[in-house]
């Protein structure tokens, strides 16, 4: 077998070289959400969608690069980076193309899901490049750009989306084609600037099995979730049926992960102290943080009656937050090698967001909720790449790519269930609450015109949908808040972290880690 790594560390313009391209391509990822967040209720009320609908146009994004989130890593481990990045790249160009392209919601969810593909292999991949580069205790340093270009994409996104939708001659399909030039520019930039050694081994064996069982078993109990409660009961032969389905396939895939020799997601990794709980924190905060930031521009637009131009700048408060806690807790963190007290603090951060979220109604004075959301950004910041480092701190060069994608994965994984439990808690929540107000029987249609789709509905239906909004997203605010406080559990019984100065465990780490 022939491994070819490199493991020595770069100069500071050197890295800054190779960050160009890896920072245009992570744009490029969040940009793909970012951009249609405050379209969506647009996009979907022009193709005359369901609430259900609009949860799935995100849900299958998230779910298509979770599943396939460990297998990007995976290939890290045993082929060339660049030229995987690159792929990821191409793959998702397609899917931005047809997502514009889409005539109806069933085909933009297909679409999406596609281009979820490649999503996950720049989440994944971006991380992972970055830390073959860049020393864990270095890497808070860089955390800066990394940060940089987080608030840029999470604000400039809505806000860009937005205007895209409001101007008559470009249309919602261009929030899905502004992505593809950056895309391009980002391919040839990262062809120009990264230099990488590429690690070959032979007989080189991917589990695709274990990923079509974890991405089978998580889509099943997904598909339950968004349809229980309305189009069947909980207590019914379609839940024995699906959720049994969901849990079988599941159990099969930790069975082929213990058994193959190149599991997807390595069981020897995620089961130690440190990377299990970072996984737990992970799960809960993606949740949380997905499943909330998702519905907020719906609560602008379709609870406060924002136009999505104007929805993308009151989220620019919690952006504002991102940034800032990111930068200066990364460079906090470089300073000092401690790592904890920072992920302890911003889970804690993020439970009090979510509270103050969890009160706010159609009427709420807007310097409130951009407090909240200020607070939920801080959180958010201090919490999302720390995890990830804490776990790349604790394994060897040669198990990073693996090991980065397991919290990638199981934060996608949060956000996923995050997005779709929330959203069938906020669907059924208000079709209950719209049936009431009027006056239409629970289950009964209440017209053919989507309650999304707000410029065709009477002003005095618009007042209605307004306030069962605005007043119903609360509650999947306190939601999260609940499961955030899964992460705060998790972050306070992490062990005391010093990160590392070199690329790789030194020697006797590295075995003493692998036989941990």
């Amino acid at each position: 077998m022939d491994v070819k790594i490199e493991t020595q560390a770069m100069g500071h313009r050197q890295v800054l070289e190779s960050l160009s391209g890896l920072l245009l391509a992570l744009f490029v990822a969040m940009v793909s959400s970012t951009v249609v967040s405050t379209a969506l209720p647009r996009i979907i009320g022009s193709l005359n969608g369901t609430q259900t609908q609009y949860t799935w146009v995100v849900t299958a994004t998230l779910l298509t690069a979770t599943a396939t989130t460990p297998i990007w890593g995976k290939l890290a481990d045993l082929f060339n980076k660049k030229t995987l990045v690159q792929a990821a790249i191409v793959v998702f160009v397609i899917g931005s193309l047809l997502s514009g392209f889409a005539q109806d919601t069933g085909q933009l969810i297909a679409a999406r899901a596609f281009q979820g593909l490649g999503v996950g292999g720049l989440q994944a991949l971006v991380q992972v490049v970055i830390a073959a580069i860049i020393p864990p205790r270095e890497r808070g340093r860089y955390n800066g750009y990394l940060g940089a270009v987080m608030a840029v994409a999470t604000v400039g996104g809505p806000l860009l989306g937005g205007l895209i939708v409001d101007v008559s001659w470009l249309g919602w399909r261009w929030c899905f084609w502004v992505a593809v030039p950056i895309a391009a520019l980002a391919f040839a930039v990262l062809q120009a600037t990264l230099k990488l050694e590429t690690a070959r081994r032979e007989n080189v064996k991917i589990d695709y099995l274990g990923a079509v069982l974890i991405a089978a078993g998580v889509s099943v109990l997904l598909v339950w979730v968004s349809f229980v409660g309305n189009s069947f009961d909980w207590l019914s032969w379609q839940t024995a049926a699906m959720v049994a389905g969901g849990l079988v396939l599941l159990g099969a895939a930790v069975a082929v992960e213990m058994k193959v020799r190149e599991p997807v997601v390595p069981l020897h990794i995620v089961v130690k102290r440190t990377p299990a709980l970072a996984i737990i924190a992970s799960l809960a905060v993606g949740m949380a943080m997905f499943g909330g930031a998702v519905f907020l521009g719906q609560y602008f637009q379709i609870g406060r009656g924002y136009s999505p131009t104007e929805a993308g700048l009151l989220t620019i408060p919690m952006m504002a937050g991102v940034l800032l806690s990111s930068t200066i807790s990364g460079r906090m963190i470089s300073r000092s090698g401690a790592i904890k007290p920072y992920i302890v603090s911003g889970t804690i951060i993020l439970v009090l967001g979510f509270l103050g979220l969890g009160m706010v109604d159609h009427a709420t004075a807007l310097w409130i909720v951009g407090t909240a959301m200020a607070v939920v950004g801080v959180g958010v910041g201090m919490t999302m790449q720390n995890l990830v480092l804490a776990v790349q701190n604790s394994v060897p060069l040669s198990e990073l790519g693996a090991a980065s994608a397991s919290v990638t994965f199981f934060r996608s994984l949060g956000g996923t269930i995050g997005v779709s439990v929330l959203g069938a808690v906020l669907a059924n929540r208000v079709t209950a609450d719209l049936s009431a107000a009027l006056h239409v029987p629970a289950g009964q249609s209440t017209g053919s015109t989507s309650a999304l789709n707000l410029q065709a509905l009477p002003p005095e239906v618009q007042t209605v949908v307004h306030t069962v909004y605005g007043d119903a997203t609360a509650h999947i605010f306190l939601i999260s808040a609940a499961v955030a406080v899964v992460g705060v559990i998790a972050a306070l019984l992490l062990k005391p972290i010093t990160l590392r100065t070199t690329i790789d465990l030194e020697k006797k780490e590295a075995d003493t880690a692998v036989t941990r």
